[in-house]
């Protein structure tokens, strides 16, 4: 473990001390969930947004993606992971928020081609994770896609939210490699359905 890992690590799980549904995981994600969340999106994607990176494990992955740091706008509710997302990435936007009141202001930059999101949407009300998806497409472009992971075995956002804000789920791909194993979804606008006459 190298000393940033470490420090990540130890600062990760102080963080879950403190409040386990707010932070739900240990440990920060692995190099492969990373790359597996991130693996669809392009340069040309930017802006991109990013919701609870926490160490910025996603945030190097959308870097290594070719997307340009001034092209990400981080929102992270944990004051203490706002303050090492500003040191590691100075040239993004990083907001001290929380990703469900995204709906209450007005586009902080020109509209994104993908949200990434570290946030434990299984540990938190239907309430708030409608909130959350609202305010990401709100802040996304026409064609825009939300990415999330899960630890769970199926996707996180239920069918009943999903039909209710007029969005489709399909999974991107598992990896066994994360502790523990991890699934990633994309998260679409459904296309209008087009009759015939």
């Amino acid at each position: 473990m190298t000393a940033i890992t470490c420090n990540d690590f130890v600062g990760f799980f102080r963080a879950w001390i403190e409040n386990p549904k707010r932070v739900s995981a240990v440990a920060p994600s692995g190099q492969t969930l990373a790359r597996l969340i991130t693996s669809e999106i392009k340069p040309d994607d930017g802006p991109v947004i990013e919701l609870g990176p926490g160490t910025g494990v996603f945030t190097k992955a959308l870097l290594r993606q070719g997307v340009a740091e001034s092209d990400l706008l981080l929102i992270e509710y944990g004051s203490d992971f706002m303050r090492l997302l500003q040191q590691r990435f100075p040239s993004a936007r990083v907001l001290w928020m929380d990703a469900s009141q995204l709906t209450q202001y007005e586009p902080f930059m020109a509209p994104a081609g993908a949200v990434v999101s570290g946030l434990p949407l299984l540990s938190m009300t239907p309430r708030k994770v409608m909130a959350i998806l609202t305010g990401a497409f709100r802040h996304m472009k026409e064609g825009g896609t939300f990415y999330q992971f899960t630890y769970g075995v199926s996707c996180p956002v239920p069918r009943p939210i999903l039909d209710r804000l007029g969005l489709k789920a399909s999974l991107v791909g598992r990896t066994a490699l994360n502790i523990p194993p991890a699934s990633v979804y994309r998260i679409r606008r459904r296309q209008p359905v087009a009759y015939m006459t």
